[in-house]
C-alpha cells in the first residue's frame, strides 16, 4: 500500500485538482500536542486563494450537477474503500496532530466511512414527489436540485471525522465543494483530499484551502458560495451565522455545548461511573458532546462521587499511540492554560477538587500539552464552571433532591446540545426525553451520538440554522426544492 505521509514542509492547497502553494507567506506550526514536535507548516491563506478555489468548484458545478446521481455517487463508493483501506494511516495521522488515542481516532474515521455510506444512497434520498391531476389535466410534482457551490469550515477536535458530516451529502446531492479545515489539525484532511483524487472525482469537484480567520470570512462573504457548514464554538457560530446569512447564503453553524449527565439513584453504579467517565474525559473532554456537569439526585450522591472521583484519578494520561493510553492532551499550551485557570475559578467559586489534573506530567513526555482528569466537587449553580464550555478533562458534580429539579437545571442553561439520564426507570427516563431542551438525548448514554443515518442535533447557543449534518437534514440541506405544474393540452400533440 502507497504511503500517505508527507514532509515537513509547509502544505499546499487543492485547487482544481492541482496542488497550489498559498500566494502568502504567513504560516503556523502544526505540532503533535503530546510532544510539541513540529509535523508541518500551514500556510494561513487569505480571500485570493479562496476567490481561486470557489471558481473553481464553481466551474467543476456546472458539469458536476449534469451527472445522474447513480454516477455521481460511483466515485463516493471508491472514496468509501480508500478511507477503509488508509485507515490506520489516518487514525495515526489524528492521533499526532489532535492528541486523542488511537483507539478514538479510528472510531472517528469509522464514523466518517458511515456518512459515506448514507451518501451513497443519494438516488432514493433525493427521490421527489409528484400528484396527478390536482386538477383536471394539471400534474405537479417537486424535485429537488443541488445548490452551488458548498463551504465547509472544521474544527480541530475532530479533524477527520466532521467533514463527513457534510462533505459526501454535498457531492452526492450534485454540489461542488470548498473545505477549509482546522489550522490547528489541517494534515488529516490533506491526506483525506489525495483519496479523493484517486477516488476519481472530477478536478475542481473538492477543493480543499487552509487557513485561519481571514480564509473563514472570505467564504463567508464570497458570492459563489451558496451554503456554509460549519462546527466550532458558540461565538464563532453566531459570526459565521450572522454574517453568511446576510450575505443570503444558507447556514448550518454547530456551537458550543454544556451536557448535563443525571444520576439517579436507582443507576447502575459500575455502568454509569464507567459512561460517564468515558463522557468527560474521553478526547480530553474535547468534544461537543463531552459530558462536562453530573447531577446527581438525591441519594446517588453517596455512591457516585467516590466512584467518578477513583475512574478520574486511575485514568491513563499519556501519548495516545501508546498502548494502554486512555486519554491524550489537549490541543495547545494555551488551552491547557485555560482550562487550569477555569478550574482555578471554579475552587476560587466554592468548588472542592476532588480530582485535580494541574500540572498533570507524563514521563518521556514533558513538553507535552497534558491535563489530567478534574472533578470539582459542590459547583456553584452560579459558577462559569456550571455554566460555560471548558472543552477539556473537567467534570462538576452538582446535587439536586429530584428528577425534576434536574430537568429544570437542564433547561436553564443556555446550550442544548446533548442531556443523558442513568436510570432503571422507564417512566424517569420518558419523562427526561419529552422535557429535556437539548437536540441529542442518551438514556444511559454518556456520549448520544446520532448515528449517520440521523442528523447531529443541537438547540439554543448549541446550534444556529434549522438544518443539521448527516442524514436526510443534510440532503435538504444540500439541495433545494422546485415545484413543477404542468398541463399538456389534448389534441395539440402530432399524431406518430
Amino acid at each position: 500500500m502507497a504511503s500517505l505521509s508527507r514532509s515537513l514542509d509547509i502544505l499546499a492547497n487543492s485547487i482544481g485538482g492541482e496542488a497550489r502553494l498559498a500566494g502568502t507567506p504567513d504560516a503556523a506550526e502544526v505540532r503533535d500536542p503530546a510532544t510539541d514536535e513540529i509535523l508541518g507548516r500551514v500556510p494561513l491563506s487569505g480571500a485570493a486563494e479562496v476567490a481561486a478555489a470557489v471558481e473553481a468548484a464553481g466551474a467543476a458545478f456546472e458539469t458536476w450537477r449534469e451527472i445522474p446521481a447513480g454516477e455521481r455517487i460511483q466515485p463516493l463508493f471508491r472514496l468509501k474503500g480508500l478511507l477503509a483501506q488508509h485507515l490506520d494511516e489516518l487514525a495515526r495521522s489524528i492521533t499526532r496532530e489532535n492528541g486523542k488515542t488511537l483507539g478514538e481516532a479510528r472510531g472517528e474515521m469509522q464514523r466518517a466511512i458511515e456518512n459515506v455510506e448514507v451518501a451513497c444512497g443519494i438516488p432514493s434520498l433525493l427521490q421527489g414527489e409528484f400528484s396527478e391531476d390536482i386538477a383536471q389535466g394539471i400534474d405537479e410534482y417537486l424535485i429537488r436540485q443541488p445548490v452551488g457551490v458548498a463551504a465547509i469550515i472544521c474544527p480541530f477536535n475532530f479533524p477527520g471525522m466532521i467533514p463527513f458530516w457534510f462533505l459526501p451529502y454535498a457531492l452526492a446531492c450534485g454540489n461542488a465543494v470548498v473545505v477549509k479545515p482546522s489550522e490547528r489539525c489541517p494534515l488529516t484532511m490533506t491526506l483525506v483530499a489525495e483519496l479523493i483524487r484517486q477516488a476519481g472525482f472530477p478536478p475542481g469537484t473538492v477543493n480543499l484551502v487552509h487557513g485561519a480567520a481571514a480564509a473563514v470570512d472570505a467564504l463567508l462573504d464570497h458570492p459563489g458560495v451558496a451554503s456554509v457548514s460549519f462546527v466550532g464554538s458558540t461565538a464563532v457560530a453566531r459570526h459565521v451565522y450572522a454574517r453568511a446569512s446576510a450575505a443570503g447564503k444558507r447556514v448550518q453553524a454547530q456551537g458550543g455545548a454544556k451536557n448535563p449527565l443525571i444520576v439517579l439513584p436507582d443507576a447502575d453504579p459500575v455502568m454509569t461511573t464507567r459512561i460517564v467517565a468515558d463522557s468527560a474525559f474521553g478526547n480530553a473532554g474535547q468534544r461537543c458532546l463531552a459530558g462536562s456537569l453530573a447531577v446527581t439526585v438525591g441519594e446517588a450522591d453517596a455512591w457516585f462521587r467516590p466512584a467518578i472521583a477513583e475512574a478520574a484519578a486511575t485514568r491513563r494520561v499519556g501519548y495516545g499511540l501508546d498502548d494502554g493510553v486512555e486519554m491524550g492532551p489537549v490541543i495547545t499550551p494555551q488551552a491547557r492554560q485555560r482550562i487550569e485557570a477555569m478550574i482555578q475559578r471554579g475552587v476560587d467559586d466554592g468548588a472542592g477538587a476532588l480530582v485535580d489534573g494541574r500540572g498533570h506530567r507524563v514521563p518521556g513526555y514533558a513538553r507535552g500539552y497534558f491535563v489530567g482528569p478534574t472533578v470539582l466537587s459542590d459547583v456553584p449553580a452560579v459558577s462559569p464552571v456550571a455554566t460555560s464550555e471548558i472543552f477539556g478533562p473537567v467534570l462538576g458534580l452538582m446535587r439536586v433532591e429530584t428528577v425534576e429539579q434536574a430537568i429544570d437545571l437542564v433547561n436553564g442553561g443556555r446550550y442544548g446540545n446533548m442531556a443523558c439520564l442513568f436510570t432503571r426507570s422507564g417512566e424517569a427516563a420518558r419523562a427526561f426525553r419529552h422535557r429535556a431542551q437539548a437536540g441529542n438525548i442518551g438514556i444511559n448514554l454518556g456520549v448520544a451520538a446520532p448515528m449517520a443515518f440521523f442528523p447531529f442535533s443541537g438547540w439554543k447557543d448549541s446550534f444556529f440554522g434549522t438544518l443539521h449534518g448527516q442524514g436526510r437534514h443534510a440532503v435538504e440541506f444540500f439541495s433545494q426544492t422546485k415545484v413543477v405544474i404542468e398541463r399538456w393540452p389534448k389534441g395539440l400533440s402530432r399524431a406518430f
